[in-house]
């Protein structure tokens, strides 16, 4: 069986960006809706301990799937190996995550 694969998937929730791994990423059978499974953290022996991947070890336990909003999500990548989960500003010192516009039928113009 081949190896695998390994997504870091970062995405917005009330004004922090999740950064976490996880071995599934498809689209939900849930419209507009990112499906998520299988997330991936540290090994809980490790000497280091980071506070923040801890956290969200603690807020995913039990999870074997979930679902994100599609608008919310910033960027999915297939990683070779995993790196730290961590969780920031959406709108601190780096200023990276810039949300996309909202499109409103009933606005038009007025």
């Amino acid at each position: 069986m081949g190896k695998q694969p390994l997504y870091r998937i970062s995405f917005v929730q009330q004004g922090k960006v999740y950064e976490i791994y996880a071995r599934e990423v498809s689209h939900a059978n849930m419209m507009g809706f990112v499906e998520i499974g299988k997330p991936v953290f540290g090994e809980k022996s490790q000497v280091l301990v980071d506070p923040t991947e801890e956290k969200l070890q603690a807020e995913f336990e039990n999870v074997e799937r979930f679902f994100v909003p599609v608008h919310q999500v910033v960027r999915i990548d297939e990683v070779t190996k995993r790196g730290t989960a961590r969780i920031s500003d959406a709108e601190g010192e780096s200023g990276k995550v810039t949300h996309l516009p909202v499109f409103n039928p009933g606005n038009r113009g007025s």
